[in-house]
């Protein structure tokens, strides 16, 4: 994280909300971690993160501002299986956004896979910009704040750290695999039909 700096956090964290399957869930602590040990600032962290996110938000929201909703779908039904998004995953977006209004896109900011999602329905349904960024940067400081302060306070305890992050690795790992296998065993079903 140390090698990655500022830039790379906010990259990162671009990129979490672009491309869900990057958990902030890590990047953040990570991150965190890095500023325990002096290469980084806490402050600089959580600026970084909440930068990277917001950034993500403002260009989902106006993708689904911008776009019909039938050249949404369309291209989610063609390009989404390489960023693991499905029609699915937008029209639930949509119920949520419906059904909750703009306090969704507050709280969705804490959600993984929501995050992701829930500005493209704001998009869509024209909500204020002004006041999608008030709500999801109070959302997105909140949530970045508290994953860096995790990782910030438990890298004050080297040893809790190594061993939340090497059981951490090998919960992603074991994910990986079970999702690459999933992934296969669909891909193959589908072509013996």
């Amino acid at each position: 994280m140390e090698q990655l700096g500022y830039f790379g956090i906010l990259l990162l964290m671009f990129l979490d909300n672009v491309f869900p399957p990057i958990p902030s869930e890590i990047i953040m602590p990570s991150a965190g971690f890095s500023a325990s040990q002096g290469q980084l600032t806490l402050y600089g962290v959580i600026l970084a993160g909440s930068s990277g996110s917001l950034i993500a938000a403002a260009l989902l929201y106006w993708i689904g501002y911008q776009f019909s909703h039938d050249s949404i779908f369309k291209y989610v039904d063609r390009y989404g299986k390489y960023i693991f998004i499905q029609q699915k995953d937008i029209q639930k977006a949509l119920v949520f956004f419906e059904k909750y209004g703009h306090r969704i896109v507050f709280f969705g900011r804490m959600i993984p896979a929501v995050r992701s999602l829930i500005s493209i329905p704001a998009g869509m349904s024209r909500m204020p910009f002004w006041k999608f960024m008030f709500y999801s940067a109070l959302g997105t400081i909140i949530w970045t704040t508290f994953l860096a302060c995790i990782g910030y306070y438990f890298g004050q305890n080297k040893i809790l750290m190594d061993k939340i992050i090497s059981h951490l690795s090998l919960v992603i790992i074991t994910l990986a695999v079970i999702f690459i296998i999933c992934y296969l065993y669909r891909k193959f079903k589908n072509k013996s039909r």
